[in-house]
């Protein structure tokens, strides 16, 4: 997984509240576990006008104009601000695999769903709480300053605006630590690894009888 620390970057609002994760990424593409590609269908019944299915390109489909990701000054975004309970509904992971694969590395709301949540931290995604009250101002000011870009400092745990504003967050210190590293739960085995060798050493000299049943 790769590290976060800062971020600099266009933020794209989304002004929806309850977005489910049928929504972030419908269950007919579900049909991979290899986290990539998902991408080309995030949001895919708002961002195009046609039904989508996996023998279609999306250069081949046709956009919707209205959608605020189509805007060309999203191009580029990488923050995504939207509204409360992001991600609820379906536990399915893809949703995660989705948002970053398009290439969104933090998403702010005033709450999440908690396996989507937990998900998205999972997959190097950086997810920001902050009020209901906060989060309506700040897609107001986005809708009124299209295409404008924030930093996302996660050693600092803030937030810096285009007008210079800085808003503070709260995070996990063990979420924190994680992304910082860029540790996934695989990567956070692995620093036990020569623990885990030694382990299986030993177990294989004090019952060497369990692997002989066990060979192919």
């Amino acid at each position: 997984m790769q590290a976060f620390k800062t971020l600099e970057a266009v933020v794209a609002p989304l002004d929806r509240a309850n977005v489910d994760t049928d929504a972030i990424i419908p269950k007919q593409f579900l049909k991979s576990i290899k986290r990539t590609g998902f991408g080309a269908y995030l949001f895919d019944e708002w961002r195009f006008l046609d039904a989508g299915s996996l023998d279609k390109q999306p250069d081949d489909r046709q956009l919707n104009p209205d959608f605020i990701l189509n805007q060309a000054c999203y191009s580029d975004a990488e923050i995504l601000i939207t509204k409360k309970n992001f991600g609820c509904g379906s536990s399915r992971e893809h949703a995660p695999w989705a948002l970053a694969d398009y290439g969104f590395k933090v998403i702010i709301a005033p709450s999440f769903a908690d396996i989507f949540y937990n998900n998205c931290f999972k997959n190097g995604v950086l997810v920001i709480q902050l009020s209901e009250q906060k989060v309506d101002e700040l897609i107001e000011h986005c809708l009124a300053n299209p295409g404008c870009a924030w930093k996302v400092d996660l050693e600092q745990q803030q937030i810096e605006l285009d007008n210079g504003e800085l808003l503070e967050f709260d995070i996990e210190a063990a979420r924190r630590e994680h992304l910082l590293q860029g540790l996934d739960d695989i990567g956070l085995t692995l620093q036990h690894e020569q623990l885990i060798k030694d382990y299986e050493t030993k177990r294989r000299q004090s019952k060497p009888w369990l692997y002989d049943a066990i060979k192919p």
